[in-house]
């Protein structure tokens, strides 16, 4: 068994000591656990994010097996439990938050009480809507990341990150919304995850986007 001190060695080798202390004390909450949000938080627990909320109220099903970070052995499990379990495969000893519940303008308020920093990963409009325009209300000194456009493939360039004010940040490329030929595919998901988990890093470990 692994040890968490051989763990945080590890990281602390790979990143620096300060790189690692500052990762480890960071809250972020991943709402939607899908093609985007499984991604994110597979990158996050990676570099040794400490403290994972994790969000969905879905079950995994076959068609999501062509883009999430999930196997056979889900289908039919909730997606907080699937993912759950993957994550302490990579490291056992991060706190993981799951919370199999519906983003709603009722729960919001105090279901990202605790986060420093919500990355949106939804599908749905509405979803992506609820959550914000409530965090932006409620909580505009959280750092926030969300995601829109990245159905289909290639076009690697045109998946961008682009601020919006301060503390809100938009992945993706704006445009690309899912239509028969040209679903959500494991590639174009996975390059928006990236730009999401990339500048959350850079928020966690710099304090500030230039």
């Amino acid at each position: 068994m692994i040890t968490e001190e051989e763990i945080q060695r590890a990281l602390a080798e790979r990143h620096s000591p300060e790189v690692r202390q500052k990762l480890a004390g960071a809250r972020v909450a991943v709402a939607g656990l899908g093609g985007l949000g499984s991604n994110v938080a597979f990158a996050l627990a990676r570099i040794g994010v400490g403290h994972l909320h994790l969000i969905d109220f879905d079950k995994v099903d076959i068609t999501n097996l062509n883009r999430q970070q999930y196997f056979i052995r889900h289908i039919g499990m909730y997606k907080t439990s699937a993912l759950t379990q993957e994550l302490m495969e990579i490291n056992p000893y991060l706190e993981l938050c799951p919370e199999c519940v519906k983003v709603t303008e009722e729960n919001l308020l105090s279901l990202f009480a605790q986060d420093d920093i919500v990355c949106e990963a939804f599908d749905d409009p509405e979803a992506k809507s609820v959550l914000v325009n409530g965090i932006l209300e409620h909580y505009p000194d959280k750092f926030l990341v969300c995601a829109s456009g990245m159905a289909g493939w290639g076009g690697n360039d045109t998946i961008r990150t682009r601020k919006v004010t301060e503390r809100f940040y938009v992945c993706g490329d704006g445009v690309s919304e899912p239509s028969y030929g040209r679903g959500l595919m494991a590639p174009r998901a996975a390059l928006c995850a990236a730009h999401q988990a990339n500048l959350i890093t850079q928020y966690i470990i710099e304090g500030q986007i230039e």
